[in-house]
């Protein structure tokens, strides 16, 4: 925290004339809905990562920041007006969001039309910082190939027959696509996917395809890898029709702690994931464990971190800046590097998407742990994940 504090007070007098009274930034996301778990962590950690970079003052330059609530209801329309509303009558600086990545598609055109920052965070569909970028857009989340690639790392291999199931939007779409062109140099293949609706809650029909597809596609190891976003998560429910019947064992890349619960029944499942409260040793962690469990009573989840990385970059901008001026801002996030939780994240200048480390896990199961543990395997490095930047 001394260095937190000793960057706090070099930025006093930093920010450019006339200085404004407030620092006005606008958390736009699905308060409500079926990612309400994933917007309620996101807004704490972005709040925690404020005051952290802050030393707990809240405070650039002597100005105080005030974070302004607005709920998409995980609508693109209602994304797209609230957005307009943030940067309008609110005047908010710069704006964080959202927790779909559909909503935050939409959102990306009103950013560019106000000429103001948005920080995508968590949403992870390769378009947000590919095709349907603009330069106002910067996202401290992992996206779709980050995913991908590391989910590769940890499963890929000769022999290796992969079947995918996933949600029918950008986010399952994208990921599944990114995992598709990050396993081709790994020697495993995908035989099958599987696309359902994100309110599904019977995969009875949708299983029985995959193990089709499946029982007969050879190979040394056969994998059914999930991609799933929010409530109804198939994992339990698709084990429980014994796809080992098939030689088909699950996989699946790190998730909140109340769904890793279902992982309790996959000792031994390995992936890849964004974030687990145990597995990062920073210092940014540590204070965001520590303060976590005294203030909610419960370690920090995986979107926690993730707004603690968005605060954290907004603060560190501002003060690289010197300004609040919003070609400043750009300026400075474009290649800034800074300390997260996941160690340090760095703007890619090229498309504005933060690079960062991923984490191989496999499954531990401690009937004293409510929920499947990932433990660390090994770290994948930013340096291994050749990340596409895609146009």
């Amino acid at each position: 925290m001394n260095r937190v504090l000793a960057a706090a007070a070099v930025a006093i007098g930093l920010l450019a004339s006339p200085a404004q009274a407030e620092i006005r930034i606008a958390h736009v996301y699905g308060k409500t809905g079926a990612l309400e778990a994933y917007a309620r962590q996101s807004h704490e950690g972005l709040l925690l990562g404020l005051e952290y970079a802050t030393g707990g003052t809240m405070e650039i330059g002597g100005e105080k920041i005030v974070v302004i609530e607005k709920d998409t209801q995980l609508k693109p329309d209602v994304g797209r007006a609230v957005l307009a509303e943030a940067y309008g009558d609110d005047d908010a600086l710069l704006a964080v969001g959202d927790v779909s990545s559909g909503v935050a598609l939409a959102m990306l055109p009103v950013a560019e039309e106000h000429g103001r920052i948005l920080i995508v965070e968590p949403a992870v569909a390769d378009s947000i910082t590919g095709a349907d970028r603009n330069r106002f857009i910067f996202r401290t989340g992992r996206n779709s190939s980050q995913d991908a690639i590391a989910n590769a790392v940890a499963l890929g291999g000769e022999g290796v027959r992969i079947a995918t199931l996933a949600q029918d939007y950008a986010f399952g779409r994208d990921g599944v696509a990114a995992f598709r062109e990050a396993l081709a140099d790994t020697g495993a293949k995908i035989v099958h996917e599987e696309y359902v609706p994100q309110d599904t809650t019977d995969f009875t029909a949708a299983a029985e395809r995959i193990f089709n597809a499946m029982k007969d596609a050879g190979g040394d190891r056969k994998l059914l890898y999930i991609i799933w976003a929010g409530a109804n998560n198939p994992m339990g429910r698709i084990n429980a029709m014994n796809p080992g019947r098939f030689g088909i064992r699950i996989a699946s890349g790190g998730n909140i702690l109340s769904a890793l619960a279902a992982y309790k029944e996959l000792p031994g499942m390995e992936g890849a994931t964004y974030y687990y409260y145990e597995i990062p040793q920073n210092p940014a962690n540590k204070w965001l464990v520590k303060t976590h469990q005294e203030r909610f009573g419960a370690p920090p989840d995986f979107f926690t971190a993730g707004g603690m990385a968005a605060g954290i970059a907004i603060v560190e901008a501002i003060r690289k800046a010197g300004s609040t001026d919003t070609e400043a801002l750009i300026a400075a996030m474009e290649g800034m590097e800074w300390e997260t939780p996941k160690g340090k994240m760095i703007f890619r200048p090229e498309d504005h998407q933060a690079l960062q480390e991923m984490y191989h896990f496999r499954i531990k199961v401690d009937p004293a742990v409510a929920w499947g543990i990932p433990e660390l395997v090994r770290v994948i490095g930013i340096d291994e994940m050749k990340v596409p930047v895609r146009d």
